[in-house]
């Protein structure tokens, strides 16, 4: 670029010895003669001063050690779409076939022509792309008009990412002419976006997935901007200091996915805002500060209007430390995923199974906790131990084994929303369960159990004691050696007598007795796959 540059390469995004930075002044710096550009740096330990210099301000930075002045000469302003592609993907010709003359009939004539197979071969390349990587490749604006619709008009996906885009309008010029686009991915491009909407509402006729981390928009421009999206699906909006202002209105009701991670001024009134987008199917809330949820719509054990259709909850990374956000999650009527993980009430003393234990049993309809699916075995041990662990603190609250005298106060059914139905489906606890247990003293943590063996009908039933830590592949164990048969062929279940007809297999040789919930009293049953 030479030193005839005018005020409008202000704004402009450029890269300098392979950093980003954004254009903030053109013109003379005295006592230096020549023309100088102020950059701001994407990364301001890269800079020297706040844009000012012996006094005077040429330009403002947002970090003061955020900006410094560059010759022309060292600055790459970008390149055209189609120039990058050009780069990226036409592949060269051999050698072989450089200069090779090709005959071709124009009207009724031959005509010589040199390299003509190189130029189709070229456009035959482009034409066929589907899916375009031009991720840092310094694309910086779309180019001549029509050029990209001409030479590559069924591309579907584009990853644009870390660019030097500056502006929302060369997006749009560069959309307008990839009517089949579905994927878009922006993020990193610090862009300038319309304080009016759009006039090109149809842009994007075909876009299901729109990427927009890290460039700075805000949330009156994504709903400004959102008409042009009619059938937009996965919104991903990370780290943008996005804050939500106003409930989207005939907007983004397409979309089933919507990332809003990494904006810390996200809070629980801000997503009351959003709880009616009625497609929303998993909504990523990983880092933004989030402590507490409460919907005032729905009161202990109902089901909340807000967030119809979520199924998938990320809440990774926050401040979350009480049981209290737990239990609000199971008035979500569609929750079936929860992820949760790296937050105080997760990283607590109590231990990673139990808490595991307690947010399953908490959340009646969740299936997948923290990406590992919840089998019926492991759900149904979750909630009888909790069942136990706050059956003495049910029995102070007033709760008893009968339904007529059954009363705990409103205090223990707001920290405790699903014990009452555990115990309908579980019965209530007994007062031999809610012993308090000595955990040091072995006596207390070995379990009587009654052993039969079903297919055997001359096999007495035996009792043995057996500690409830001790594991499925153990017991097989023992057992193998006293029927004098291999592990392998060994079937273990159990019968509680709290639920006379029921057979619970124990199937997974890892588990503890303890983790299937076995108790003093049960039934273990017995079976060998030869008999």
């Amino acid at each position: 670029m030479n030193d005839t540059l005018t005020l409008d390469v202000i704004g402009r995004r450029v890269e300098v010895n392979g950093e980003h930075a954004t254009v903030r002044f053109s013109g003379v710096v005295p006592p230096v003669a020549g023309l100088w550009l102020g950059v701001e740096w994407d990364n301001p330990e890269r800079g020297k001063h706040d844009g000012s210099h012996e006094g005077i301000v040429y330009f403002k930075c947002r970090h003061p050690t955020g900006g410094s002045f560059v010759r022309p000469n060292k600055v790459n302003f970008g390149v055209d779409f189609l120039t990058a592609v050009n780069n990226r993907y036409v592949l060269e010709d051999g050698p072989e076939e450089d200069g090779k003359e090709q005959p071709v009939t124009i009207g009724n004539k031959p005509v010589e022509t040199i390299g003509f197979d190189s130029v189709i071969k070229q456009q035959s390349q482009l034409s066929k792309l589907q899916e375009v990587s031009l991720r840092n490749c310094v694309v910086s604006c779309a180019g001549d008009k029509g050029a990209i619709a001409k030479a590559c008009p069924n591309i579907r996906r584009v990853d644009l990412s870390r660019n030097l885009l500056s502006s929302w309008d060369e997006v749009l010029s560069i959309a307008d002419q990839l009517k089949h686009l579905e994927v878009l991915n922006l993020s990193e491009n610090k862009l300038h976006f319309p304080s009016v909407s759009p006039s090109l509402a149809g842009t994007f006729p075909a876009l299901k997935v729109l990427v927009l981390n890290r460039t700075g928009i805000t949330w009156a421009e994504v709903l400004r901007c959102a008409p042009g999206w009619p059938v937009l699906e996965e919104l991903y909006l990370k780290s943008n200091d996005i804050s939500i202002s106003e409930r989207p209105a005939d907007v983004l009701q397409t979309v089933k996915l919507l990332d809003l991670s990494s904006n810390p001024l996200i809070d629980e009134n801000q997503l009351f805002l959003i709880a009616y987008l009625p497609r929303l199917e998993q909504l990523i809330l990983s880092d933004v500060g989030i402590s507490s949820i409460h919907f005032p719509d729905a009161g202990t054990g109902c089901k909340t209007s807000m967030f119809p259709s979520l199924q998938y909850l990320v809440v990774n990374d926050n401040q979350i430390s009480q049981w209290s956000f737990i239990n609000e999650l199971d008035k979500l009527q569609s929750l079936r995923a929860l992820s949760c993980v790296r937050n105080p009430l997760t990283e607590g003393g109590s231990g990673p199974q139990t808490t595991r234990q307690f947010i399953i049993a908490k959340i009646g309809q969740l299936k997948t906790l923290n990406k590992c699916e919840i089998l019926p075995e492991e759900r149904r041990g979750a909630e009888l131990d909790y069942r136990k662990a706050f059956g003495n603190e049910w029995k102070k609250a007033g709760g008893h084994q009968d339904p007529d005298k059954n009363r705990p106060n409103d205090a223990f059914l707001a920290a405790h929303p699903r014990y009452q139905s555990l115990c309908l489906k579980y019965g209530a606890p007994e007062d031999g369960e809610l012993k308090t247990r000595q955990p040091f003293l072995l006596k207390n943590q070995l379990l009587t159990l009654k052993i039969k063996y079903p297919n055997q009908v001359d096999q007495k039933v035996t009792e043995k004691q057996l500690p409830d830590s001790m594991t499925i592949q153990k017991v097989k164990g023992l057992l193998s050696r006293l029927l004098k048969v291999p592990v392998s062929e060994l079937l273990l279940s159990y019968e509680s007598p709290k639920m006379p007809g029921r057979e619970i297999e124990l199937e997974n040789d890892q588990q503890s007795l303890q983790f299937y919930s076995v108790e003093n009293g049960d039934y273990l049953l017995v079976r060998c796959t030869r008999l």
